[in-house]
């Protein structure tokens, strides 16, 4: 009897656990599963599960630290939708990795910043200074448009988010360009003269884009964030529901609140 025991109570645990598989996702069964990165998408999406939570649409948050990580687990079945990426991200991540993933609607735009902790204005970067970017593609070529944009060196004609250091054409400060991952770029602005900073890795570290960059990029960037979910899920009712958690007045107002127009909802 006591070698059958564990057998039987295996056995007994079988539809439970498809019942919670095949349970609504967003219910107190099954909690919708979003990945976040750490920082302001962590902060405003702890508010959209607040507020959800009021109209008994239930939320689990898992925050990452990278880029690539919450693709990866959401590609993986581990979550069901993310919140952290603009589309010309999602766009490259799905060309590299085959991953089969959309875009279900726009939330935040985080104005990429210029920082220093050397230097109190870009023509004071002196010749052969290191410049350090994210080394992701698509935030690397954003990084060197608001560089070029902002007289660092010259890139080619029409360069856009897909630039490398390869379209520079034009260098003649002698800048160096470092690429490193976007998450540790605060932590390396005393060894660097500037860096080119996600508003959601700068603002944990301290920097607002408003107060502290010496540029930062347009209220009007292209580069609007979203929720990203499997191609599979597009059109189901959930989906259209964390959406429309998200895209509140609500959501608005504490962005404004929190982050004092560093954040910009885009829709």
């Amino acid at each position: 009897m006591i070698a059958r025991r564990p057998l039987l109570l295996a056995g007994l645990a079988l539809p439970f656990a498809a019942q919670a598989q095949s349970a609504e996702i967003g219910t107190a069964a099954r909690p919708l599963r979003i990945g976040v990165t750490a920082g302001p998408h962590a902060q405003v999406m702890e508010h959209v599960r607040d507020q959800a939570a009021r109209e008994n649409f239930l939320i689990r948050i898992t925050e990452f630290q990278d880029y690539i990580q919450p693709n990866v687990a959401l590609a993986a079945g581990d979550l069901d939708a993310n919140s952290y990426q603009h589309q010309p991200f999602l766009d490259q991540q799905v060309r590299d990795r085959r991953l089969a993933l959309v875009a279900a609607g726009k939330t935040l735009v985080f104005p990429m910043g210029l920082y220093s902790k050397r230097h109190r204005a870009l023509d004071a970067i002196p010749n052969g200074g290191r410049v350090a970017v994210p080394n992701d593609p698509t935030n690397g070529g954003r990084a060197l448009v608001l560089l070029a944009a902002n007289g660092a060196f010259k890139l080619r004609e029409g360069a856009d988010f897909r630039a490398t250091v390869a379209d520079i054409t034009e260098n003649p400060r002698r800048l160096r360009v470092v690429e490193l991952e976007a998450a540790q770029l605060p932590r390396v602005l005393d060894e660097v003269d500037l860096a080119a900073i996600n508003t959601n890795y700068a603002m944990p570290a301290g920097l607002n884009p408003v107060r502290d960059s010496l540029a930062i990029e347009s209220a009007d960037s292209p580069y609007a964030n979203l929720i990203a979910v499997r191609q599979q899920d597009a059109q189901a009712p959930w989906v259209r529901r964390l959406v429309a958690a998200y895209q509140t007045q609500s959501v608005k107002d504490f962005v404004a609140t929190t982050f004092a127009g560093a954040v910009v909802p885009a829709f």
